[in-house]
Parts: structure tokens; C-alpha cells; sequence
């Protein structure tokens, strides 16, 4: 299988001033290669450039417009060696499904194009999909692995439209682009010089690396985690959306942003990954495990915040509907991620770090 052998190789990340875009571009350079990151508008790549400056040319930072333009992806799939499209459109506040799904598939089906046409150096293609391609909900205890597909969400928008879950519209999106990006490759894979690998992160969380003003403007998950873990109000993606009880939602796994990055990177050369779906989680939780480890930490890094942390329902059982199977990760990538108490003392200290209170 194709992957990336050269050292410093050209990697272009699309996307590269979001959540997880932003580590991924830290982990690339890290390891020694030259990173292409693609932004919608020349400003939204400053922050790029301020917190990677050490690394001087060897970050490029790309303003592209929009990923749905024809075209758009043209030069920038040029002279590069690895391309990992971390570009999405990621929030709950659409109006209707076509708005997150139209976007999404027509971005994969662009880069796919321009790939076709003008990556004639390109070895590897990774895609940032998500665990909500498999599955976003269950009621009862499942595994679930890479042989699945959420189209229950994609029924669900079909058939309710603007009255389908938010969370279903964003599923259906990531459902329906991934579809597309696979069958666009599979029609095509004989005569490429390249393969294909898709990732998927359940729950991303951790510090912040990229641009953010105030602590509402953090990616939704992160923000739905500190709604319930910090402000005491559980979320949950599915109704009801809150006051749920923390022993049993949001049933599914987490990981750390930073370990997301790193599987990026360890997907881009690991010959193994080529043509494969693989899953991306640390463990399964619900919030009283982070409530409780929260409440661990002693002292706590976030020492401006003065507010004791809730303590939820600690006694009882705890409901672990949602199980993934990660076996192909361990067999595939083999890395080793970070702890849940890890991960939340450094969201506490990234809390202080920004002032926020």
C-alpha cells in the first residue's frame, strides 16, 4: 500500500486553523514534515502562523475560498505528498439537512476532482470522518466497528427535513460525503497512485490550540462537555438535550484531540492503513466519569475558577450503550493515548491559560 516515506514531505491539511486541523498541523511539523494548510481567508491563517512561527517556511498557510467552489482546491493539491481533509462544517444550528450535507459532499467531491487532475505527487489521502458515520445513538449495550453506517440519520432527515435532529443533519453530512469519497476512489483505485484512509473520532476534547475569543466559542463538543461537566448542565445529542442523568448519557467514547492529531500523522506512513476505516477512541464514558475525575484533581490547575465542580449522581450504575471496537486502531496505528485525568487536568489548565473564569 501506498504511504509516505520521505521525511519531509508536503502534507496539505484542509481546514488548517480549526479544532482538531490546528493540532494536526503542530503534530505534522513535530515530525519533521513541510505542512500546506489550507484557509478560507488570508487572516484566518495569522493565528497558524503566530503559534508555529519556530518553524519558519516549512508551514505554508493557503487561502482558498470556498472548499465548494469548482476549482478552488486546484493549485494547492500540487506538489504534495500526503493530503489530509480536515475541512467540515461543524455545529448543530442548521436550518435543514441540505445545509450541512449539500457543503460537504460537494467539498470531498472538489478536492477529489482537483486531486485527479493535478496530484500527480500524491501518495496518501486521509479523511477526517467521525464516529457518527457509524453511529449516534443506541439503546440497549453494542459494538459497533468500521463495517457499520449511520443510515438511520440519513432516513431521518429524509424523511423529516427541517424537523430532523440537529445531530442527524450533521451525522447524515459526514454519512453521505464519506459515501461519496469512498465510492468516487473505489470506481477509480485501479489507476491511482494513491489510497484512501478514514478516521473517526466518537467525542473530541481537550486543550485548545486554535483561535478562540470567549470559552462559548469553542468547538461544540468541547463546549457540550463544559456545559455538563463544569456548568452542571448534562447534554445530551438527543432529546432530551439536557437535565439527563450523568450516569447514562452521553453514552459513547471520548479522545483526546491531541491523540487525534497523532493518528493523522501515523495514518498518513503507516503502510497498514491504506483502504481502511479506522476507529478512533480512548474509552467509553458518561459524565459522572469526568465529574469524578474532575473532582479528583487536587490541586486543580484552573485555580481562577472558584466554584466547586458538580458532583452528579456518583452512586448507581452507569449505562455504556454505545461500545466501540478499536481493535484495528491497536492493530493498525498502535498508539497509546492519553488518560481521562490527563486529558481533563490540561482542559482545566487550558481554561486558566486563557483567562477564563
Amino acid at each position: 500500500m501506498p504511504a509516505i516515506t520521505k521525511k519531509d514531505a508536503t502534507i496539505l491539511v484542509t481546514g488548517g486553523n480549526g479544532y482538531i486541523a490546528t493540532w494536526i498541523v503542530g503534530d505534522l511539523l513535530e515530525q519533521g514534515f513541510n505542512v500546506r494548510a489550507s484557509v478560507r481567508t488570508a487572516n484566518k491563517g495569522d493565528h497558524l502562523k503566530n503559534i508555529y512561527k519556530d518553524y519558519g517556511d516549512k508551514l505554508q498557510v493557503w487561502a482558498v475560498g470556498d472548499m465548494a467552489t469548482p476549482g478552488v482546491w486546484d493549485k494547492a493539491v500540487q506538489d504534495v505528498e500526503g493530503i489530509v481533509h480536515a475541512a467540515a462544517a461543524v455545529h448543530l444550528d442548521a436550518k435543514s439537512p441540505e445545509e450541512m450535507i449539500e457543503p460537504a459532499v460537494a467539498g470531498v467531491l472538489e478536492i477529489l476532482n482537483s486531486v485527479e487532475k493535478y496530484g500527480n505527487k500524491v501518495e496518501r489521502f486521509i479523511y477526517t470522518s467521525s464516529c457518527g458515520t457509524i453511529t449516534a445513538y443506541s439503546a440497549v449495550p453494542k459494538v459497533f466497528n468500521e463495517t457499520m453506517w449511520n443510515d438511520k440519520a440519513v432516513e431521518d432527515c429524509n424523511e423529516l427535513g427541517p424537523k430532523a435532529l440537529p445531530n442527524d443533519m450533521y451525522c447524515a453530512s459526514k454519512v453521505l460525503a464519506e459515501k461519496e469519497l469512498w465510492a468516487w476512489y473505489n470506481k477509480r483505485k485501479a489507476n491511482l497512485k494513491w489510497d484512501l484512509v478514514t478516521l473517526h473520532p466518537p467525542w473530541v476534547v481537550g486543550p485548545t490550540k486554535h483561535q478562540v475569543t470567549t470559552i462559548e466559542s469553542i468547538h461544540p463538543t468541547t463546549l457540550m462537555w463544559y456545559w455538563s461537566t463544569i456548568l452542571g448542565n448534562f447534554a445530551s445529542t438527543f432529546p432530551p438535550f439536557d437535565n439527563v442523568d450523568p450516569r447514562t448519557a452521553p453514552s459513547n467514547a471520548w479522545i483526546d484531540v491531541r491523540d487525534v492529531a497523532h493518528a493523522h500523522t501515523l495514518g498518513l506512513i503507516k503502510p497498514d492503513a491504506g483502504n481502511e476505516r479506522i476507529i478512533l477512541a480512548k474509552e467509553g464514558f458518561v459524565w459522572q466519569d469526568v465529574l469524578d475525575v474532575y473532582n479528583s484533581i487536587n490541586p486543580s490547575p484552573w485555580v481562577s475558577h472558584k466554584e466547586p465542580f458538580p458532583k452528579g449522581i456518583p452512586e448507581g450504575e452507569r449505562h455504556r450503550n454505545i461500545i466501540w471496537d478499536t481493535s484495528k486502531e491497536k492493530r493498525v496505528l498502535g498508539m497509546k493515548m492519553r488518560t481521562l485525568e490527563e486529558t481533563a487536568r490540561d482542559i482545566l489548565a487550558d481554561y486558566e491559560a486563557h483567562g477564563w473564569k
